[in-house]
């Protein structure tokens, strides 16, 4: 593949250059102008992303559709791991047919669509008409017993919620997947620093992007109603979608190239499976006759590229695979996190109303509830401000004094912050079941739903958020740096798209695992409070989560002091030639 152009040379076949460059002094203020649209796309984008995921499964948990706490949690689970299982797709499509920008366009036009049918399900006509009408639950007899069980029923409007989830979650990976390299693109004539600011702002912009949705899409969500806050995100992308299209004379657009996955999928297929490898080649040989020895007539990668980058796809594929452990931990924060700050007791912004509990806007003595999402922002915010201290100060101090660890060290480290997370979680967990277990409970009205919540202050739930916020710091980011730092040139796109296609496996695993504590016999079983969690066990499912990551992260050290001592060895001078990006 080829390499990044030099300026002021003219385009490749099949690019355009930005119509407004021709300008005398153009190319640097337009290519800062297209890098801000990006930055105010992506922005907006996660506004509208958070904005969906912050309170779904308070949503889903309500009167209007009567979710359980394990379906609604299970379902923000699958969103969530959705919007990064199918990052590889949103990629493909890029490089195979679309190009960048047709793919971010289109991504944005269906994320437009897709996040407009929550609002049609939060009005009662809406869902009559997506849903049909809900169906009334029988009254069950009393049954004093322990072991008396509720009857099951299937969530309402299941099939049309998960539909509209999976296809936001489709729109959210295409976007991030190509969203970043877009941006890079638009700012790459300007020099390898320019491309290192232009990351750093991305990542703030995400960061700035979730602490709108959550400071006010979530407080308007619980307090006034989920068709005003689910309205919020769709105004978003549909000026996401008009910014974009209207930017399009300043931005840099390239065709797509092609894609490596056949021939990575042949040379696995030849090396593990060496007999199923001569059938085919057998069956099509003109196909397979490239060998490592051939040159291909094609453009792009030549066979013997095809070979390093594969064995290259083969050592970095185990350190990515150990952190799938961490990305189950991780998601737990925006679902049975979540799922325990609804059963704390959450304050009243304004506790000098005397409350009534009632939360209706411009109600007669009306509490507004602190949003429980809004705990989220103790991640948030612990990013915004560590990520600049660490650039700026930590790690330019551990350089001069040679401490500086390396991503895999840093990996490692925020694994043990994720675990210190789910067992501080697990403890608090403790703690508010012994509370219920001697009947000692508030009840509180959010939105209109009554939970019966324990006598601790959510705001308890603050050590686990910002640790896990400080895990994200030193396991995400040194992640992604390993990712892309680690990968040829001509593979990083696709090495990328595995890193986001392994923590959206942690998220489905980790709704896998809650699924199936949720049957009969689970820790998670709890027929007799539908709805809630007080009659379940979440504390051990914290604690196995905890025991899980551990035991990754023994298996990841392992992995890593491998993997540096095989890139110190002799075999890395052979490498050393190898483009790197």
């Amino acid at each position: 593949m080829p390499g990044p152009r030099a300026p002021g040379t003219p385009p490749g076949p099949g690019e355009r250059r930005s119509l407004l460059e021709r300008r005398p002094r153009g190319p640097r203020r337009w290519r800062r102008v297209a890098a801000a649209v990006v930055l105010l796309v992506q922005m907006l984008e996660r506004a509208a992303f958070f904005g969906v995921a912050g309170n779904l499964v308070l949503y889903l948990n309500s009167v209007n559709l009567q979710w359980d706490g394990g379906q609604a949690s299970s379902a923000a689970l699958v969103f969530l791991g959705a919007s990064y299982l199918l990052a590889p797709v949103g990629g493909w499509l890029a490089d195979v047919y679309l190009g960048r920008f047709r793919a971010i366009t289109l991504s944005l036009l269906l994320y437009l669509v897709a996040s407009s049918l929550l609002p049609a399900t939060a009005v009662p006509d809406g869902r009559r008409s997506f849903c049909g009408e809900l169906p009334e639950s029988p009254l069950s007899p009393a049954c004093p017993s322990h072991g008396c069980a509720r009857p099951w029923h299937p969530p309402y409007c299941a099939p049309t919620l998960y539909v509209c989830l999976l296809l936001l979650a489709l729109a959210a990976s295409s976007v991030r997947s190509n969203l970043t390299s877009f941006g890079a693109d638009q700012v790459m004539d300007l020099g390898r620093h320019a491309s290192r600011r232009f990351f750093n702002w991305f990542y703030w912009s995400i960061n700035v992007g979730a602490v709108l949705a959550l400071l006010v899409v979530a407080f308007i969500q619980q307090n006034i109603s989920f068709l005003v806050g689910y309205s919020i995100p769709v105004g978003c992308m549909g000026l996401a979608f008009f910014v974009f299209l209207f930017a399009t004379p300043v931005f840099i657009t390239k065709p797509p190239t092609g894609s490596q996955v056949s021939s990575m999928l042949k040379l696995a297929l030849q090396n593990c499976c060496p007999r199923l490898w001569c059938r085919y080649s057998a069956r099509d040989p003109q196909d397979a006759q490239l060998l490592p020895d051939q040159q291909s007539p094609w453009p792009g990668p030549s066979p013997q590229e095809d070979v390093a980058n594969f064995r290259v796809l083969v050592k970095i594929l185990p350190v990515l695979v150990t952190l799938v452990p961490y990305w189950m931990v991780y998601f737990q924060m925006q679902s049975t996190y979540v799922l325990q700050g609804l059963h704390l007791h959450i304050p009243n912004i304004f506790p000098g109303y005397p409350g009534n509990s009632s939360v209706a806007l411009g109600a007669q003595n009306s509490d507004y509830k602190i949003p429980e999402a809004w705990l989220l922002l103790a991640n948030v915010v612990v990013v915004l401000i560590l990520v600049p201290v660490k650039d700026h100060v930590l790690d330019p101090l551990l350089l001069r004094c040679k401490l500086l660890p390396s991503a895999l060290q840093k990996m490692a480290l925020g694994m043990c912050f994720g675990f210190a997370s789910v067992v501080v979680a697990g403890f608090l967990e403790m703690k508010r079941l012994d509370y219920i277990h001697h009947n000692q409970t508030v009840s509180q009205q959010i939105g209109e739903n009554m939970y019966y919540a324990a006598p601790l202050s959510i705001w308890w739930q603050i050590p686990q958020y910002l640790l896990i916020g400080i895990s994200e710091i030193f396991a995400s980011i040194p992640g992604l740096e390993f990712a892309y730092s680690e990968a040829p040139r001509s593979m990083q796109g696709a090495i990328m798209g595995i890193f986001f296609f392994l923590s959206g496996v942690g998220s489905l695993l980790g709704s896998s695992l809650e699924a199936l504590l949720s049957l009969p016999g689970g820790w998670l079983y709890c027929p007799k409070d539908h709805g809630n969690i007080n009659n379940c066990q979440m504390d051990r499912y914290f604690f196995l989560l905890a025991g899980i990551q551990a035991a990754a992260a023994l298996l990841f050290t392992w992995i890593a002091r491998r993997y540096e001592r095989v890139a110190q060895g002799p075999a890395s001078q052979s490498c050393g030639s190898r483009d790197r990006g």
